[in-house]
């Protein structure tokens, strides 16, 4: 059964602040600065916007926005789990909400000082001891050695090499495609600054295979979007950016970061239940899907990503990768801003309005004759994914 919202609703403002390594101000600023532009970018007033949909890991409560920007009452509110994870589930939800006439115009925001204050990357080893599930779960696996983001993900990483043969030059396409799209866009932190895959391979070690360029940034900074109605979305200034499809997923024997113990690690099986969903619910194909962002936090989860939407077979990811197949003019560009490779690590939520320019048609890394856009969430937590379409109408 197809989610009766899907072609019904759209996102009809994004806004961010800048992007950098220390903002210098509060997260609540930020989160306000952002959510301010996106709203005017809609063409609304603050007292519209009705609801909100946020992650659990944001920590600007939404009364503290509302009255920040002015926003009377919401009718509203929810949050979506599991880190970078959940940036598409935050869209899912709110147009879930709008087509339900829970609220009219939804609010989604992520803002941070993810670099100047509390870094993702550092790891769990400096974390207090904690009687919850997670905690005890880290307290077993931690002390073997996994401690890091790119600790968890190199085990993926290796064993994805073992089964395909896939190489760390591999991997570097990826990081130097990012960089390249990165490097023509004015808000992305590397503008100007494209790499090679020569000096992808001398970038220093962080946890083997991951070289220093196969790891996201650390970035400051806040990306808001506002979600409607198609039918209240045409009434709007801006092209509609119409949510063909979204949906989450968890896979079977789910954990974060560390699903280990599947009898396959080389896939991403919750990234595989999206795709299912979104291929339903939108009647699109791969062929349909003129770009992609795909969340870039670590390079070699981008090649599974490809394989567990259709876009090759399983394994030929680093194949389909060649000869420029994912940057502009190839088959199927990936991640147009520079991804948080490139651009910026605000939780994926800054590829979502990547997506949304693509639909415009004013992103500066512009696809021709954009029609579809996929975008999707963290891997190797549960996860979402949706299609960005331009409006038929």
């Amino acid at each position: 059964m197809s989610m009766s919202f899907a072609g019904e609703t759209a996102i009809v403002g994004i806004g961010a602040t800048e992007f950098s390594k220390c903002s210098g101000r509060s997260t609540l600023r930020l989160a306000v600065e952002c959510s301010d532009a996106a709203i005017q970018d809609a063409g609304l007033l603050p007292e519209q916007i009705d609801g909100m949909v946020l992650f659990t890991v944001e920590d600007n409560h939404e009364i503290d926005v509302a009255r920040s920007l002015g926003i009377k009452e919401l009718k509203h509110f929810s949050r979506i789990h599991h880190s970078g994870g959940a940036a598409c589930g935050t869209i899912h939800q709110a147009a879930m909400a709008v087509h339900s006439g829970a609220c009219d115009y939804c609010l989604v925001f992520r803002a941070f000082n993810e670099r100047s204050e509390m870094r993702y990357g550092a790891g769990v080893q400096d974390r207090a001891p904690a009687p919850t599930p997670m905690e005890v779960d880290f307290g077993w696996s931690s002390p073997f050695g996994l401690l890091t983001p790119a600790a968890w993900v190199a085990m993926f990483a290796t064993r994805y090499m073992h089964e395909y043969g896939a190489t760390s030059e591999d991997f570097g396409r990826v990081a130097v495609a990012c960089r390249r799209h990165a490097a023509n866009n004015p808000a992305a932190f590397f503008y100007q600054k494209p790499i090679t895959l020569e000096e992808h391979q001398q970038s220093r070690w962080i946890v083997k295979p991951l070289h220093l360029f196969d790891c996201c940034q650390e970035s400051d900074g806040g990306q808001a979007m506002v979600v409607t109605t198609l039918e209240r979305a045409r009434d709007l200034p801006q092209p509609t950016a119409v949510i063909a499809a979204a949906a989450q997923g968890s896979g079977e024997d789910q954990q974060m970061m560390k699903s280990y113990y599947r009898d396959n690690i080389s896939g991403i099986p919750e990234m595989g239940l999206c795709a299912r969903q979104l291929w339903e619910d939108s009647g699109l194909r791969p062929d349909d899907i003129q770009t992609a962002v795909l969340y870039d936090h670590f390079t070699p989860l981008v090649l599974p990503q490809l394989e567990e939407f259709g876009f090759c077979p399983r394994g030929e990811a680093k194949n389909f990768i060649l000869d420029g197949n994912i940057e502009l003019g190839g088959r199927l560009p990936i991640n147009t801003h520079g991804g948080q490779l490139g651009e910026a690590y605000i939780h994926g939520v800054n590829g979502i309005a990547e997506g949304v320019r693509q639909v415009r048609g004013s992103s500066v890394n512009q696809v021709k004759d954009m029609q579809n856009v996929l975008v999707t969430a963290a891997t190797a937590v549960p996860t979402s994914a949706l299609i960005l379409s331009r409006d038929a109408h």
